[in-house]
């Protein structure tokens, strides 16, 4: 762990850095539509986490050095791509190939820490280590958009330009620090080589009550992207700007620095089912919430403070967040067994990446057409039902211990 999370931080400084104001640059400086700007979030979103199964499979083929040292530089060249496009189709294709690049290297990352939570679970141990590493990225979060912030009045390109150059850095870095190990010895599973099978990377697929899990499980990251999509386009609507934005995306970054360990120990206590059952019915009240209150609170309740239908969201968006995404990553590996981690995590990001694709091309869709209130009542509909279905569908309890 004592490389994984200062890597995990500088990976969120680049990231948080561009993607919070990507909606932002394509409504002032491109002129895009709602559908448009969702398209190509969605579908920057689906090239990474829609990815992470094939780049889960390729991580646990050849380790998770080559798999990380390759996603550092397919990033960094999207980002390059993203300084200097000057249309749609440029910018949807940097975009693209910005996810790509964390499909490579996310999958190797999370297996790396899915091999030693499991290796926890066996000794005893709930200690849950996809929090630290949940809030070791949130430090990051808050630094990015700040940075972000402070360099966007040189333009879109400096900030898109320093991520890159941010990416290449960490590439050497790491370039001269990971070890070189045998995947199987990192992420689990049978070796590489001629024991490697290629249908085998690829059993998370057969397994139909995971593919139920994580399809519902998808919610999380389709409702985490409304903080890059359906909230700047809320405030550029009611003519706020990149300030407001940045300010929010610390609030839920401060949030989750102060609260991500502590809600993990609730977590511990009540149980994976109870867990995740609270934490999207907090993710649907923060989309009621915005629908109902609006970007300036006064729609529902007069007297309410500028901002507060955003403030409220993100709030109520950020305590979900912190309840399912650790409880949901730690589960995987019941459900693998002793089958390499790094697909099955490849394959719930991947559902994830599909979610974000869809459910962003429709809300933006809804927006244009039937106005706002009706697509934040899509996505209210959507975390209800994964409040309600989930825990029906989480690991049996001899998957605990067999594969």
């Amino acid at each position: 762990m004592s490389l994984i999370l200062p890597t995990q931080l500088v990976f969120n400084i680049g990231f948080y850095a561009v993607v919070p104001f990507l909606a932002l640059v394509m409504t002032e400086d491109l002129g895009l539509g709602a559908a448009a700007i969702g398209l190509v979030l969605g579908a920057r979103t689906f090239s990474q986490q829609g990815m992470f199964l094939l780049g889960g499979v390729i991580a646990d083929r050849w380790g998770p050095r080559r798999s990380i040292l390759t996603g550092c530089a397919v990033r960094a060249a999207g980002y390059l791509g993203l300084a200097i496009a000057d249309d749609f189709w440029a910018f949807l294709a940097s975009a693209v190939l910005t996810g790509i690049g964390g499909a490579f290297f996310s999958p190797a990352i999370e297996g790396l820490v899915g091999t030693l939570d499991r290796a926890q679970s066996t000794n005893g141990s709930r200690r849950n280590l996809f929090a630290w590493l949940v809030l070791v990225g949130e430090i990051g979060a808050v630094a990015g958009p700040l940075i972000g912030i402070g360099l966007l009045p040189n333009g879109f390109p400096v900030v898109a330009g320093s991520a890159a150059l941010l990416f290449l850095g960490v590439g050497v870095a790491l370039w001269l620090l990971l070890p070189t190990h045998d995947p199987a010895s990192v992420v689990g599973g049978e070796p590489s080589g001629r024991r490697w099978k290629f249908r085998g990377a690829f059993a998370c697929l057969g397994d139909r009550r995971y593919l139920c899990f994580a399809a519902f499980f998808s919610m999380n990251l389709l409702a985490y992207n409304q903080l890059y999509f359906a909230l700047p386009l809320e405030l550029a609507h009611s003519g706020v700007g990149a300030g407001t934005l940045a300010v929010l995306f610390t609030v839920a970054s401060v949030l989750t620095i102060a609260l991500q360990l502590p809600l993990s120990a609730v977590a511990a206590r009540l149980g994976p089912a109870a867990t995740l059952r609270t934490g999207f019915t907090c993710i649907a009240a923060a989309f009621a919430v915005m629908g109902l209150l609006g970007t300036t609170g006064m729609n529902l309740l007069p007297g309410l403070h500028a901002a507060s239908g955003p403030v409220f969201c993100v709030v109520l968006l950020c305590l979900g967040h912190m309840l399912v995404g650790p409880a949901g990553m730690q589960l995987v590996h019941h459900f693998a067994g002793q089958r390499p981690l790094s697909a099955y995590y490849g394959l719930l990001a991947s559902c994830g990446g599909i979610a974000v694709l869809i459910g962003n091309t429709l809300f933006g869709t809804l927006r244009d057409i039937a106005g706002g209130l009706s697509s934040w009542t899509f996505l209210v509909v959507l975390a209800t039902l994964s409040a309600s279905f989930l825990p029906h569908v989480l690991p049996l309890p001899q998957q605990k211990d067999h594969p």
